[in-house]
């Protein structure tokens, strides 16, 4: 799954959560967090502290990794400019071989 905005984290960790059968006080208990922090976490909240979210991934039995994307193939985003047209640029280095 890729996690894309503090919504996102917060929607994988409310479903991991509601998996394991646990209710919001027993998982702020085991994170050491109030039951308030893990319903603002779930809804997104976007300055939860780094250390708090790493602990509550490491209860629900959850690991966070890190991607390079500069190592990626990069995606080509669809743009508005006029169609190419392929055959008339093989052609043309065609002709100039």
């Amino acid at each position: 799954m890729f996690i894309k905005s503090p919504s996102d984290l917060g929607a994988l960790i409310r479903d991991r959560r509601t998996k394991l059968n646990l209710g919001q006080d027993e998982l702020a208990k085991a994170v050491g967090v109030s039951r308030k922090w893990i319903v603002e976490v779930e809804a997104g909240k976007p300055r939860a502290a780094v250390g708090l979210i790493l602990q509550t991934l490491r209860i629900l039995d959850l690991s966070l990794s890190v991607e390079d994307r500069s190592k990626r193939q990069q995606r080509v985003l669809p743009s508005k400019a006029a169609p190419i047209d392929l055959d008339a640029h093989i052609d043309s280095f065609k002709r100039r071989s």
